[in-house]
This record gives C-alpha cells, sequence and structure tokens, in this order.
C-alpha cells in the first residue's frame, strides 16, 4: 500500500500503516543520533522546551558518513532506533492520545 502523510501526524493516520507500506511524507523531518537525543533528555531534565514541537514529529536516524571534498555531508543513510536512549518527551508527548 502507498500512503502520503504530512507532518505533523497524528495516530490515526498512522494506524492503518502495515510493515512493507511506502510512505510519502510531507513536511518538517528532523534528524537526530544518540548526542542529540541526550541533549533533549538534559534539557527536559532541566524542564526546558525542546527547541522543536515533537507533538506528531517524524525524526530519521540518520547515519551520516564523512563528507566528500565540496559537499556538505557524505550520504546520510538510515539506523536503528532500536539502541538510541530517545527523549522521554518521544514516549510522551511525540503523538498525541
Amino acid at each position: 500500500m502507498q500512503v502520503r502523510l504530512t507532518t505533523p501526524l497524528t495516530r490515526q493516520e498512522l494506524a492503518p500503516l502495515h510493515a512493507g507500506d511506502t510512505v510519502l511524507l510531507t513536511g518538517t523531518v528532523y534528524t537526530a543520533r544518540d548526542a542529540a537525543h541526550a541533549r533533549m533528555n538534559e534539557a527536559l531534565d532541566r524542564g526546558e522546551p525542546l527547541p522543536f514541537d515533537i507533538k506528531g514529529a517524524a525524526i530519521y536516524y540518520v547515519g551520516p558518513t564523512p563528507e566528500r571534498p565540496g559537499c556538505a555531508i557524505g550520504a546520510a543513510g538510515p539506523t536503528t532506533s532500536a539502541w538510541i536512549n530517545l527523549p522521554r518527551a518521544c514516549w510522551t508527548w511525540a503523538l498525541p492520545v
């Protein structure tokens, strides 16, 4: 199945998705890895707001490679989020109930 979605996302939009579906995503997509997640958790621990509204946000767990000469970044491929210590905000705010 192919689905077109726009961020921010809702549970109702995501509920019908299944593994293997093709999702065409429009809107803001944030990229982050473990260092960014640690900084987000530290900000939350201090009672500070995150630098963006995480409700319904899409976060791309990107594994960048060193840049090639003349380029800002190298390849940026997906990596697993299973081992990343996600910010508590992802569990409580990412998708409204």
